[in-house]
């Protein structure tokens, strides 16, 4: 205990009383009992414009060490900002990382430095203009702050203020330079090898010079925090001209994106290197395309289709679908009395238009996520342009409904009335909205099934949403095919009439739902906007009728061509609203985990995975809630279970933080967490119980007593 305490006054005695080298670049010492800490510089003298290397160097007592830019399970990195003032002036650049090491403490991983460290980064003097001639005189002071965490048994915050004086000239080595040197030395090297990371995590390197002659252990240290789990054990596998590390993904990790960091490779003489890559997104060989896709082959791929059948069937029954369920039942009233060919082609025109549809948005989040962005399961609903196009649709079905005018050719057929071939079409397009509005909801199966579109090669995930498709379109299409089903539909009759104005007002109530959702989005000001297009598309739809009431008195053509023209000059400045709506309200929380929802009465705090991995590491046990305005599975689970008086008190009453990712608008950090764990959609529910312990997720539909179950369990 004398000794640790003596110590940094020894090492002070010891640097004072040494001769100091005429070209000694360093600043006074910022002691504590852990370390001693110095600005240093690889020059004794500066010229305006060449490159300066300055570093903070931090000379640790044994069992003290500091910290990597990630530090991994826990820690903080350390800061240093060095400026130069009066010969020259200047800013230093981002610390250049040396390689660390790996330092297990517990179930924890950390990325640190121990011994005499020295974290360099790079400066350029620029000359002040009178300050000297930059031969002899006008001495640049560097003034540095610098931030850093030590730990041992115990970890301590310190910082440090230096001052350094050099001269201006031509520039010589100083006697750190040889520290610089080590730390240029202790860089990781670019990598020559290709990169990949699979969505399950195994990375992979291939490129000459890969055996298991030349690899005998290799670790990857990632530069993000959360990005894998630092502690899991990285099964190596090696090969001549590659090799893979398998990688356990942590709440940061998203299978679509890039992947940086730094891979470690040791020989068999226990020589090690570190290599800078930077993993593209792709199929490993080797590795599971995901892990609910292909686990057993073509046995797993029928799974995923099958599954992906199923959650399309579900969706039948979602909530969200209800308003498409009106003009479903309308087009099977239609088709009862009907001939059994006129039923199967109307059947097949609305199962063409949901399964292409769901092509289509599948294709579209494909290509998004191809192109590096992030896309999932209902994404076109972050967006309140197309919330608002939707609202405006509904809204000109629900005055169809009531009458206000009548269908023609066209995407007017949507509610099935007019000629055959407009029947036709109504049905497909009818197909289509129903895919449109049937993202919101993410029903149960589907899950599962979109992650595994979502990774695996084009073609594979093509057949999924094809599958999701046609599950969507199946009752519909067995009713038609079945002759005997087919007699039990009710005949047409006066009924009709008085059945579709009805149902035009849970269409309106629709409406109502995306107004909310738009005004969380986006803001009073997208409601004033979405408020106006109501009024002209209303104004459109009551033209259309007027001039449909004219041509069956055989009114003047010139009054019916006016009111089709005022009707589609409304129309038109519908349309140039929608681009004032593309953006999402500032402040909105997008970014935070916030998203549009504020946090309720219901004591949820916003999603962040910072927040989260702070709270697994104290053990406590936390609900994650990933929702969305726009999601009606989610409000409604919401309604019923989460905000529940049982569920409220077991939360209460065992500690567990409720947290709340809020989707409604794009979100990175949501998107990846979501990725993360095979989702590509909301909701999404897991639950980490006391202790650290894993995950457990949850069904996408909730009841009060399957959330208290899974608390217990």
């Amino acid at each position: 205990m004398i000794l640790s305490r003596l110590w940094p006054v020894f090492l002070l005695a010891l640097a004072a009383l040494s001769p100091r080298p005429a070209g000694a670049a360093e600043s006074a010492p910022v002691t504590s009992a852990r370390d001693v800490a110095t600005l240093v510089t690889d020059t004794d003298r500066y010229r305006p414009g060449a490159p300066l290397h300055v570093g903070l160097r931090l000379r640790l007592q044994p069992g003290w060490h500091t910290y990597w830019i990630n530090p991994g399970d826990a820690g903080e990195a350390p800061t240093l900002d060095v400026r130069g003032a009066g010969g020259a002036t200047g800013r230093s650049g981002a610390i250049a990382w040396p390689v660390p090491e790996r330092l297990r403490d517990g179930p924890l991983m950390s990325y640190a430095y121990t011994g005499d460290v020295l974290l360099p980064a790079e400066l350029r003097p620029v000359a002040v203009e009178g300050a000297g001639d930059g031969a002899g005189d006008g001495a640049m002071v560097l003034k540095a702050t610098a931030d850093w965490l030590v730990c041992a048994a115990v970890c301590v915050p310190e910082h440090g203020v230096f001052t350094l004086s050099l001269p201006a000239g031509d520039p010589a080595p100083s006697a750190e330079a040889p520290l610089f040197a080590r730390a240029a030395a202790a860089l990781p090297a670019a990598s020559p090898f290709a990169a990949t990371i699979a969505p399950d995590g195994t990375l992979a390197l291939s490129g000459e010079g890969l055996s298991s002659d030349t690899v005998r252990d290799a670790w990857f240290m990632p530069l993000t925090s959360g990005a894998i789990d630092h502690d899991a054990a990285q099964a190596l596998s090696v090969h001549d001209g590659g090799l893979t590390l398998a990688l356990k993904p942590g709440d940061a990790f998203h299978a679509g994106a890039t992947l940086d960091g730094v891979v470690v490779l040791k020989d068999a003489g226990g020589q090690t290197r570190g290599l800078s890559v930077s993993a593209r997104p792709g199929v490993v060989a080797g590795a599971p395309l995901a892990v609910a896709v292909h686990p057993a082959g073509v046995a797993g791929l029928g799974r995923i289709l099958l599954l992906a059948f199923a959650g399309g069937l579900v969706l039948n029954l979602m909530p969200c679908v209800f308003p498409v369920l009106v003009m479903k039942a309308m087009a099977l009233t239609r088709l009862a009395g009907g001939r059994a060919s006129a039923r199967l082609a109307g059947a097949g025109a609305y199962t063409a238009g949901v399964v292409g549809a769901f092509a289509a948005l599948g294709g579209v989040i494909l290509a998004v996520r191809a192109a590096g962005d992030v896309a999932g399961w209902g994404f076109q609903f972050q967006s309140a342009a197309f919330v608002a196009a939707i609202c405006w649709l509904l809204f000109a079905v629900a005055l169809n409904l009531l009458g206000v005018f009548g269908m023609g050719n066209g995407i007017a057929a949507l509610g099935g009335a007019g000629t055959v071939r407009a029947g036709y079409l109504g049905d497909a397009m009818t197909g289509v909205l129903a895919v449109l509005v049937a993202t919101p909801c993410t029903a149960p199966f589907m899950g599962a099934a979109i992650a595994g579109a979502l990774s695996a090669p084009a073609p594979v995930a093509m057949l999924v949403f094809v599958a999701m498709g046609a599950g969507l379109a199946a009752p519909y299409l067995v009713l038609a095919g079945v002759p005997g089903l087919a007699r039990h539909l009710p005949r047409p009759g006066p009924w009709m009439d008085i059945l579709r104005q009805g149902l035009a007002f849970p269409v309106l109530g629709t409406c109502v739902w995306l107004l909310w959702v738009l005004a969380l989005q986006a803001g009073a000001g997208a409601v004033a906007v979405l408020g106006t297009g109501l009024v002209l598309v209303g104004m459109a739809a009551w033209l259309t009728g007027l001039a449909q009431a004219m041509a069956m008195r055989d009114a003047p053509a010139r009054r019916i061509r006016l009111c089709r023209a005022v009707a589609l000059a409304a129309l038109g400045i519908v349309l140039a609203l929608l681009p004032g709506l593309g953006q999402p309200v500032t402040g909105s929380g997008a970014g935070t985990g916030g998203g549009g929802l504020a946090v309720r009465a219901d004591g949820a705090e916003p999603f962040s995975t910072a927040r989260l991995a702070a709270l697994r590491a104290q053990g406590r046990p936390v609900f994650v809630d990933m929702t969305a305005a726009w999601c009606i599975s989610c409000l409604v689970n919401e309604r019923v279970a989460l905000s529940s008086a049982p569920v409220q008190a077991a939360f209460h009453d065992r500690g567990i933080v409720y947290m709340k990712g809020d989707w409604t608008n794009r979100n990175a950090e949501i998107s990846a967490f979501l990725d993360a764990h095979g989702r590509a959609g909301v909701p999404f529910y897991l639950y980490y119980p006391a202790g650290g312990g894993e995950g457990r997720p949850l069904p996408q539909i909730l009841t009060t007593g399957l959330v208290l179950d899974a608390l217990k369990s």
